[in-house]
């Protein structure tokens, strides 16, 4: 076990210090890494911890609130905020800086395989996830939980109890999203561009959507959408098989089965082993009028 500190310098003598944590399995050659960043919330478990290090991955976690505070009212004066007052992004965004700046520092690592960095966060961290990997391309894999709306989701497809953008308001959880967002408040509808836009810019690289059927407002169902509608981008570039989604029954949590499923997911694609799992289920039937199913060999103008 070994404790990082990634420094980042800005102009003028600033500086943003984040601390990075990494279990190692024994052995001298590189290994895969899961970077978990929702060290705030401690679901990344020991238990998770050795499950990860038994599939010969290295373990690493971050806690992204030390780049903005996930508190509405205290994270102007916290972490990027503090260093640029002035500035307008939310704060997924400056979670999602934050795990680029991660990938800065383990790429550098002789036991890291470069080509092989996975990330996962939940709920908001879920959200963080899918802008991390759609905005690095140094991401292997990227694989947000429970993420919703904002996240995974669509917004023009959504379940009975599905957040909307006005909810963000009534919990007072819209300073994780920028001023552009926010003023579509009560017109999700008119929002230039849907969710599946970042599934479609993960490709060709690695994304699986884990989610629960009970766990309504993260909208399963409209994650589900979004992830076929996308994976027509994922055939085109020739990687039919790199985008996948798992879901559980429950509700809303990072549970050791997503973690299960993501671990597989990276046992295929990362470590080359064979496994039976299907990761592209027929999960919604009743959206088969709505959805059509990818061609294996899309014309030229699909």
């Amino acid at each position: 076990y070994l404790t990082y500190e990634v420094r980042t310098h800005f102009s003028g003598g600033k500086e943003l210090s984040l601390t990075l944590s990494l279990w190692t399995p024994s052995g001298d050659r590189p290994f895969p890494v899961l970077l978990d960043f929702d060290g705030c919330w401690r679901y990344f478990s020991d238990d998770v911890v050795q499950a990860v290090l038994a599939r010969g991955n290295i373990a690493a976690s971050v806690d992204r609130t030390e780049a903005a505070a996930d508190n509405k009212d205290e994270y102007r004066n916290t972490g990027l905020y503090r260093l640029f007052p002035d500035a307008e992004f939310g704060v997924c965004p400056a979670w999602a800086w934050a795990v680029h700046r991660c990938v800065d520092a383990l790429i550098t690592l002789p036991n890291v395989r470069a080509d092989a960095i996975a990330i996962t966060g939940h709920s908001r961290g879920g959200k963080t996830a899918l802008l991390a990997g759609a905005t690095d391309e140094r991401i292997a894999i990227t694989n947000p939980n429970n993420s919703g709306i904002g996240g995974a989701g669509l917004n023009r497809l959504k379940m009975d109890g599905s957040e909307v953008v006005a909810s963000f308001f009534r919990s007072g959880n819209i300073f994780w999203f920028g001023k552009k967002y926010a003023a579509h408040k009560n017109r999700d509808a008119e929002l230039p561009y849907d969710n599946h836009y970042l599934h479609a810019l993960v490709a060709p690289r690695g994304l699986l959507l884990t989610e629960a059927y009970e766990d309504h407002s993260a909208n399963p169902a409209g994650t589900y959408a979004a992830a076929r509608s996308a994976q027509k981008v994922y055939y085109l570039l020739g990687k039919p098989d790199a985008i996948g989604w798992a879901y559980r029954e429950s509700g809303h949590a990072h549970r050791p089965e997503d973690y299960a499923a993501l671990l597989d997911f990276m046992d295929r694609h990362l470590h080359g082993r064979e496994l039976k799992r299907d990761f592209q289920r027929n999960l919604y039937p009743v959206l088969e009028d709505l959805l059509h199913p990818p061609e294996s060999n899309p014309s030229s103008n699909s």
